[in-house]
């Protein structure tokens, strides 16, 4: 009995290990980040969309979190693509690493006009809704290009 109850917790612990991206690996790092940068915008979408109440200053900070997150996740993309584990990222991120990085920029130019726009004041939701658009128009972009769905 003890050698099947062994047998059986040594079976549960390996299965559970099989499940899952390491976390420090670079896909689990950018994962992270990704999940991170989804999750701000979402927020900000939702302020500008009804779906949350509008207040200014969680716009702000929400922003410039998001212009910070935007720059780190292209840095855990090793030159070659890593085996193993379940990445949605299509191979043509390596085929192709010139235009998956002009996409980077011009995301990076996205989230750095919508700061630039939150420095307006009256900060007003009515104006921010164009650079929120270029953020979202491209994390779309590169996905349609870079990410299998």
């Amino acid at each position: 009995m003890k050698l099947k109850s062994l047998f059986l917790v040594a079976l549960a612990l390996t299965l559970t290990a099989c499940g899952g991206v390491d976390p420090n690996s670079p896909q689990g790092q950018r994962q992270a980040i990704f999940k991170q940068m989804l999750k701000v915008s979402e927020d900000l979408g939702g302020m500008l969309r009804g779906r949350i109440a509008f207040k200014p200053q969680r716009f702000v900070s929400g922003a410039a979190e998001l212009d910070q997150l935007v720059r780190t996740p292209w840095q855990h993309f090793p030159q070659v693509k890593e085996e193993g584990g379940e990445s949605r990222a299509k191979d043509e991120v390596w085929q192709r690493q010139a235009r998956f990085q002009q996409l980077a920029r011009e995301l990076e130019a996205g989230t750095a006009a919508l700061v630039a726009a939150t420095a307006v004041r009256p900060l007003e939701a009515a104006d921010l809704v164009a650079p929120v658009q270029r953020v979202e128009d491209g994390c779309k972009a590169c996905h349609e290009e870079f990410r299998a769905f």
